[in-house]
């Protein structure tokens, strides 16, 4: 491994974002670390990149393991210079049909699980000076619709962790970036990744078309996961990395359209909102 080469550590690698991103990654001349529940899937990227490229079995909602394997990787790698917090699924139910299992495990893989990995991390990086954190959000992190409450709500929270954290390690050289697809062609919609609560009939009318759009959709949709690791490397390697990278034509529709909604909603009631300060004499 040359010294300019970086080591990545990227959950969820077998296939989607995180595959394409692996695929770049030692395209590059990097390393990877690529983490899967079934390690089979990354067999032919660690065939062709024996000395590049490592799979490692990852549950991400195993916290002991978590812990496990990011001492092994420090360990013999020294460092990871790029942390990928990819691992994830889809969940379509109406808030009233998601039960608490439900919402308690997605919160588990986007929220739990990616925390105590980056926690496992960051350490080495502050020590280090440098590093960068990468969370796999969605448009759906900062907003939602019906059929999408309970996964809107574990993007929104792993986004927010993400700032403040931004703003904590920025001393440190640490960069965070939030990256924000709209739809890719992975397998977030196919079979094994999409769970559906059980249906309550009095939200056919609602939530049926966002179940019928994610069961009808899954390798038709408009993103190139490809052209989506690349945008993700131009803008870590930017001088000023954003916060936010949103991806994809329908992320920027979908995001533009409800940042005009927040702020005319707050402009229309900016009168009420600053009528409760207290009186000033």
């Amino acid at each position: 491994m040359s010294e300019s080469a970086k080591v990545w550590l990227v959950t969820g690698a077998s296939s989607g974002f995180g595959r394409a991103i692996a695929e770049a990654a030692v395209a590059a001349g990097d390393t990877v670390i690529g983490t899967a529940r079934r390690t089979e899937a990354l067999d032919d990227l660690v065939a062709a990149y024996p000395d590049r490229a490592e799979a490692i079995s990852l549950d991400v909602t195993d916290g002991e393991r978590i812990d496990v394997v990011a001492a092994d990787v420090l360990a013999r790698y020294g460092r990871v210079d790029v942390l990928v917090n990819n691992a994830g699924r889809t969940q379509v139910g109406a808030f009233e049909e998601t039960t608490e299992r439900e919402l308690r495990d997605l919160f588990e893989l986007h929220v739990f699980g990616p925390a105590r990995l980056t926690r496992a991390l960051l350490p080495q990086m502050r020590e280090r000076g440098s590093g960068s954190v990468v969370n796999i959000s969605s448009f759906g992190g900062q907003l939602s619709f019906a059929g999408f409450s309970a996964y809107s709500a574990t993007k929104a929270a792993l986004e927010q962790l993400s700032e403040g954290l931004a703003d904590e390690v920025a001393p440190f050289g640490i960069k965070v970036l939030i990256v924000e697809p709209g739809a890719f062609r992975t397998n977030l919609f196919g079979k094994g990744a999409a769970y559906f609560s059980e249906e309550n009939p009095a939200y056919a009318e609602k939530v049926g078309p966002t179940r019928q759009l994610v069961q009808g959709s899954d390798g038709s949709q408009p993103g190139d996961p490809a052209k989506a690791a690349a945008a993700i490397r131009l803008a870590l390697d930017a001088e000023k990395t954003p916060l936010r990278l949103a991806l994809g034509g329908d992320a920027v529709d979908f995001l533009t359209g409800h940042l005009d909604s927040v702020r005319a909603e707050l402009t229309e009631w900016e009168k009420v909102s600053r009528g409760t300060d207290f009186d000033t004499e």
